[in-house]
């Protein structure tokens, strides 16, 4: 038989799920108004709240955009904890960019974040979520570039990194096709990082 969940756990569902809710209102608006001319107001009035039943969940937008960047931050930390404990390097490291890779996939809001982050990089780098994010990408490259390797090998093994967060530019194809390609390509440089220079390429520039 299965066992009902007590009143403090719904209660908590709840308070998660309209958490969540104003979350994605206020995102949306400030990626369609920007991030300044959108008040606590216009959210409560696009969710049909007052200000203050608002003010419960989030006294300040940037308490809104610091708790949507909190939960990416604690989902790359987990990440980041399990490649730590990896004895293979190479094989860390492949599996590191398909699991991030995954990590993006599985967040439908996460486009969304992380195109309000591309156009408000000064803003996020004030909020404490916004300066740890940017803390665990450089730690996600130390595990993915080693500095004893050629530079064009530690060029390619950075953009594996980075091509995974091409979605956020107009691509054509459906979410679930851009994330495949993507994915192909990072995993494509990071063959080719593995493999050493590609044909035609040298880690010395010819004397003209």
């Amino acid at each position: 038989m299965t066992a009902q969940p007590t009143a403090r756990r719904r209660n908590r569902i709840q308070s998660d799920d309209v958490r969540a809710h104003i979350q994605q209102v206020a995102l949306d608006l400030f990626i369609e108004e920007g991030y300044e001319k959108t008040s606590l107001r216009e959210i409560a009035s696009r969710l049909g709240v007052t200000k203050a039943a608002l003010y419960y969940y989030f006294p300040t937008k940037d308490d809104i955009i610091g708790s949507l960047i909190a939960e990416r931050v604690a989902v790359v930390e987990e990440l980041l904890e399990w490649a730590q404990t990896q004895p293979d390097r190479a094989a860390m490291r492949i599996e590191l960019i398909s699991r991030y890779a995954e990590s993006l996939r599985d967040d439908p809001r996460l486009a969304g974040i992380l195109r309000f982050l591309k156009r408000n990089q000064t803003l996020v780098d004030t909020l404490d979520a916004g300066r740890q994010l940017g803390e665990q990408l450089r730690r996600l490259l130390v595990l993915l570039v080693d500095p004893a390797e050629p530079l064009p090998r530690q060029l390619r093994r950075a953009m594996a990194l980075y091509c995974l967060h091409a979605d956020m530019f107009p691509l054509a194809g459906t979410a679930t096709e851009r994330h495949e390609a993507m994915l192909e390509v990072a995993l494509e440089l990071m063959a080719s990082a593995d493999a050493g220079d590609l044909p035609g390429t040298s880690t010395h520039r010819q004397p003209r």
